[in-house]
């Protein structure tokens, strides 16, 4: 190039000065044109939705601005409400709440031993706290292998020696398979554990429990199931079917993937049969069907009854969930831990299960929510959870013609334990995908 075109440069020499975006494009204002107007059609969604959350708020907030909380019946709580925003006003009579909690949280339990299940709920978390965050000291774990028993006296009472003659038939399935599997393996040491343990509770353990409470006598108020109710009841139930659940849907995933015909067969039998069948029919099942198949003269604790067809029934939909995080995983873990010479228990405890159980994290969750929940059925067999109670509230004069308050209550209690365990299921996740990294 020659001239006057030589002296042309076509790369620029110095920065442009920065400005400020226009306000269109940056912010809330940015924001709200990209995702709620951004067509005619997501306008005219975005102003239904603003008309829909409007009505709803502007009728439920009245209500509970205007609530009552101190009254002793409806009458009382009405003519408080007439005093000070007028007949006409729309009002919440959480009175009742105030009133009743303690049935709504105890059921029929007795008052003065209130501080029972309380102390049970406390050890409880005492005791599961170390499993769910490893920050916690693990010294805390030797109260884990008698938590049950101690929760079952705390919450039944009676002799103390009940639950130690119980346990002593876990003592005696240990000694049992510690005895036999070095000689037979584990075909004939786990069937010959569970036979002995059945035979003690069923032979040994009531007549031991006997003579030691009759040599000497320690223990405290029998309470009746029948006394049980409100969320003490479903925490029951909904804590002893998920933590027994579990490690029995485990064994039945196993056993559905299992190459050997009579427990493929068995394991699968009882998977589809449970979850071909409505939880309600196994919860009558329970109730009324149960005692015919047990010896005359025998009394089997509705309470407990239900706990072992909530455990069966969770069982059969945790198996399956396990059984999907078996299939996700590749081949080559299981060609990996057959080149490390590992038995079947061995590569399933070290390398297959942690990496299933941790991909059906999600499912095993939504599964116990959904457990939890259902423990309201029980109400259609004659225990009194949180929404029988309402019925036995609603019966009463000084309540009667009070819906909404109590529902609201008990919805609330359900979602703060449900929304729990869903952020549990959230945190562990995230740890597990740190871990991995």
């Amino acid at each position: 190039m020659t001239g006057k075109s030589a002296s042309l440069t076509f790369v620029r020499t110095e920065m442009i000065p920065a400005s400020e975006p226009p306000l269109s494009e940056k912010g809330a204002i940015k924001w709200v044109r990209e995702n709620l107007f951004s067509s005619w059609l997501n306008a005219i969604l975005t102003l239904l939705s603003i008309w829909v959350v409007w009505s709803v708020v502007s009728h439920l907030f009245p209500w509970f601005a205007n609530s009552v909380w101190v009254a002793d019946n409806l009458s009382e709580c009405r003519a408080i409400r007439d005093a000070t925003v007028g007949p006409d006003a729309s009002s919440a009579c959480f009175a009742v709440i105030t009133d009743r909690w303690q049935q709504l949280l105890f059921g029929f339990y007795p008052r003065e031993a209130y501080w029972r299940p309380v102390l049970a709920l406390a050890l409880l978390l005492v005791g599961i706290l170390p499993l769910l965050f490893t920050a916690m000291p693990r010294k805390l774990l030797l109260v884990l292998p008698v938590l049950p028993f101690a929760l079952f006296w705390l919450l039944w009472g009676g002799s103390i020696w009940t639950p130690v003659a119980a346990a002593l038939g876990f003592v005696v399935a240990g000694l049992v398979f510690r005895l036999l599997s070095p000689v037979g393996g584990l075909s004939l040491g786990v069937p010959a554990a569970v036979i002995a343990a059945a035979a003690f509770w069923l032979y040994a353990a009531g007549p031991l429990a006997g003579a030691l409470q009759d040599l000497l006598p320690i223990g405290i108020e029998y309470i009746d199931s029948k006394k049980f109710g409100g969320f003490t009841l479903s925490l029951i139930i909904g804590v002893a079917g998920i933590s027994l659940s579990l490690p029995l849907g485990v064994v039945l995933a196993l056993g559905r993937k299992s190459d050997m015909m009579i427990v493929n067969m068995l394991s699968t039998a009882f998977i589809e049969i449970i979850r071909g069948v409505p939880l309600i029919v196994w919860l009558f099942t329970a109730q009324l069907i149960l005692g015919y198949f047990l010896p005359p003269g025998t009394t089997f604790d509705l309470t407990l009854r239900v706990i072992i067809m909530v455990t069966l029934f969770s069982a059969a939909y945790i198996a399956e969930v396990v059984r999907g995080g078996l299939a996700a995983l590749p081949k080559g873990q299981y060609e990996a831990a057959d080149s490390l010479g590992l038995d079947y228990w061995k590569s399933m405890r070290l390398i297959i299960l942690p990496q299933a159980l941790k991909i059906s994290i999600p499912g095993i969750v939504n599964t116990f929510i959904g457990l939890f929940k259902d423990t309201t059925l029980v109400v259609f067999i004659g225990l009194f959870d949180p929404i029988g109670f309402t019925n036995a509230i609603r019966a009463s004069t000084d309540w009667n013609g009070v819906y909404w308050e109590l529902y609201v209550f008990i919805g609330l209690m359900f979602f703060i334990f449900c929304f729990a365990m869903g952020r549990y299921s959230m945190y562990l996740e995230r740890k597990l995908q740190r871990e991995n990294r």
